[in-house]
């Protein structure tokens, strides 16, 4: 098998495959992976999944905690945790855990104030919850560490080597012709510049996202992934709730700005206690490469507030960039019988990308 593309969807595939006994090659483009999965937060969401997602969510968790126990790769089991700062907010993570006691367990303020900040109250919490399935990585280290293993356990990496297509089993690359039984292509965005009708038909974008790494805070302690009331609308366990309507209403009414640049307001602590934080998403077939410093501002003001301090300190920002669809969440299009194109359409690659590549290898019958 080849694989084209070594972010997290090209090298879960890779380790699925080497699992079941296949011969692996993966290609990059790049001298190392510094795509979307280097410049996410590690958050595996996988509790606030919606339902219709159960059977890859499962996959996905096992997948990665097996791929940890296999490599040394550090995979932390206390992910997430969401905050509660309104009535509203309170009440649909009452309803999240009621509807899945298998995915959540409600906190009080005390318990969120605990776990955030070793007792001091950040933010005017009236609750919150523990996504107690949700999994944590460090993105920076993550794709390398599993890349260098997979090498050890004898896949072939020919990186600076960009594929220029793939039909029947012979992918063409700017170093030569390849050959395989199966040919898996996860590149991600960059699908409409090698099978543009796959991505018209798919309605793919490209979704950009301002980020930045923050000084850890003083006093901070929390290790998992901290969602906030617009994570509530974007991930669909959550938005699927009754209380979603209400949250949204006092957010449009409280914080317009938010929904105006699509918020997810969350952070996600580094090993060595720096903040991953943001974000926001823009939707288009080319991106801006610039970055809108009201917005940066906007949202670490908000973060700071979330964890009831002055101001954050900033080391770095960038633009990530991901594969949308307004359509669906997975792409799975078999573009010959021997050529099949895969991403994860919806941002939450870390998180469904090993179920996914369980689902594929299952379709071939490997």
């Amino acid at each position: 098998m080849i694989i084209v593309g070594a972010g997290i969807v090209g090298l879960a595939h890779a380790v699925e495959a080497r699992r079941r006994g296949l011969s692996v090659r993966v290609i990059d483009r790049d001298a190392r992976a510094v795509g979307a999965s280097v410049r996410n937060f590690g958050h595996c969401c996988l509790s606030a999944q919606p339902s219709e997602h159960d059977a890859l969510v499962a996959a996905s968790r096992q997948g990665w905690l097996a791929a940890a126990e296999a490599s040394g790769l550090p995979v932390r089991t206390d992910g997430g945790l969401v905050v509660a700062r309104s009535g509203a907010q309170l009440m649909l993570l009452e309803e999240f855990a009621a509807a899945r006691p298998d995915r959540a367990r409600l906190l009080t303020a005390a318990e969120v104030a605990d776990a955030v900040r070793g007792g001091a109250e950040p933010g005017g919490l009236v609750g919150g919850l523990a996504l107690t399935q949700d999994l944590r990585v460090d993105p920076r280290i993550t794709v390398g560490r599993l890349a260098d293993w997979l090498a050890g356990e004898g896949v072939r990496f020919d990186w600076r080597t960009a594929c220029l297509g793939a039909a029947d089993g012979v992918v063409h690359t700017t170093r030569g012709e390849l050959r395989a039984d199966r040919v898996l292509v996860c590149v991600g965005h960059d699908v409409d510049l090698l099978w543009p009708e796959v991505a018209d038909a798919a309605g793919i974008q490209r979704c950009g996202l301002q980020m930045a790494l923050v000084d850890q805070p003083e006093g901070l302690r929390t290790h998992a992934a901290v969602l906030t009331a617009t994570s509530m609308l974007r991930y669909g366990g959550l938005a699927a709730m009754p209380a979603a309507t209400e949250v949204r209403a006092e957010v449009t009414e409280q914080v317009p700005e938010l929904l105006e640049m699509v918020a997810n307001v969350m952070l996600a602590p580094r090993p060595d206690g720096s903040l991953l934080v943001g974000d926001s998403h823009v939707y288009d077939l080319s991106l801006e490469p610039f970055l809108d410093e009201e917005i940066s501002d906007r949202l670490l003001r908000e973060i700071a507030a979330v964890l009831g301090v002055e101001r954050l300190r900033v080391r770095q920002r960038w633009q990530g960039v991901y594969a949308s669809s307004a359509h669906s969440d997975l792409l799975v299009e078999h573009a010959d019988a021997r050529t099949t194109i895969v991403s994860v359409t919806c941002g939450v690659g870390m998180t469904l990308s090993f179920g996914l590549a369980r689902r594929v290898l299952d379709e071939f019958g490997v």
